[in-house]
């Protein structure tokens, strides 16, 4: 008995099973993601300052008016992996396909099926990017604190905080809040007050940061008894990508992920190679794109 998966969906039907993916990426949460990006997009950011003046009957030019203006521009990647119909089986598909080895007629889903087995590399793949990301390395975007060459290192607006230890110092249960503090101060006072605010770190830092507050019994309930992950009245985002022994602080409206989840690059095809080579093999393609970028440097704080 033969059958044929064969399935191609592209544009819009593909990006429903991208978005799905993407979900998974944690720093997503806490970032704006636009999701129609064709080729680029231009960031804009408006600033203004002595605007408002007493009034008079006549017209008098007062203020400044700045427009901060960043390309966000969405890298093309893919995936292409060949999956064994045995190993399928074997693995979880079994219960949704009818006794008998020569009878693997798959689910309607199967799509499906195959997104969500390759989301959690999607998802894993974009949350690395998003910080520690390179454009010249293969399947990788530039991202926001990658060393050398990452967007906040070389915009020379965005604001240094100073590592307690000096410049490359790790973090320990023992510094950790004396760079948290570092942050919190070097950020802009207009920006402190906003409640999209929050202090981005890794997982790792974030368990020396838990660290040293149990030891200061000092654990941050609220007033209905719950844990809320803040410092200083700045909320903390634990960013799975972000690198180790670096922070940063900014709003998540300054941040952008772009990508086009209506393009017609934005591709998911399956091919079912028996017919072509007599192998058990599927072979799945995977295509979509991603980027990341800021607005404005002067109100984004780095640590490292």
């Amino acid at each position: 008995m033969s059958f044929s998966i064969t399935s191609n969906y592209s544009g819009e039907h593909a990006g429903q099973y991208i978005a799905a993916a993407l979900k998974s990426t944690t720093s997503l949460e806490y970032l704006t993601v636009l999701e129609n990006v064709k080729f680029k997009r231009n960031i804009t950011k408006v600033a203004g300052a002595s605007l408002v003046a007493d009034a008079t009957c006549d017209f008098t030019d007062a203020g400044t008016l700045t427009l901060t203006e960043r390309v966000l521009n969405p890298k093309e990647l893919q995936i292409n992996v060949d999956l064994c119909k045995k190993d399928l089986l074997a693995d979880w598909q079994a219960a949704q396909m009818q006794a008998g080895a020569h009878n693997r007629d798959m689910s309607g889903d199967f799509t499906a099926f195959v997104i969500s087995y390759l989301s959690q590399t999607i998802a894993d793949s974009v949350e690395t990017s998003i910080w520690n990301g390179l454009d010249s390395n293969g399947g990788e975007f530039t991202g926001f604190m990658q060393a050398g060459n990452g967007l906040f290192e070389n915009d020379t607006a965005i604001v240094e905080a100073d590592n307690e230890g000096g410049a490359g110092t790790a973090f320990t249960s023992s510094n950790i809040i004396a760079n948290l503090q570092n942050v919190v101060e070097a950020i802009p006072s207009a920006v402190y007050t906003k409640e999209d605010l929050y202090i981005y770190l890794s997982p790792k830092s974030y368990r020396l940061y838990i660290s040293a507050i149990s030891a200061l019994s000092a654990f941050p309930f609220n007033h209905m008894g719950q844990y809320t992950p803040e410092f200083e009245g700045v909320k903390l985002a634990v960013c799975s990508g972000m690198v180790d022994n670096k922070m940063a602080a900014a709003q998540r409206s300054n941040l952008f992920f772009g990508t086009d989840l209506l393009s017609d690059h934005t591709e998911i095809r399956m091919l079912d190679m028996g017919d072509l080579d007599g192998s058990d093999n599927i072979r799945v393609v995977a295509k979509f794109t991603g980027g990341v970028q800021h607005a404005q440097g002067g109100d984004i704080v780095r640590l490292d």
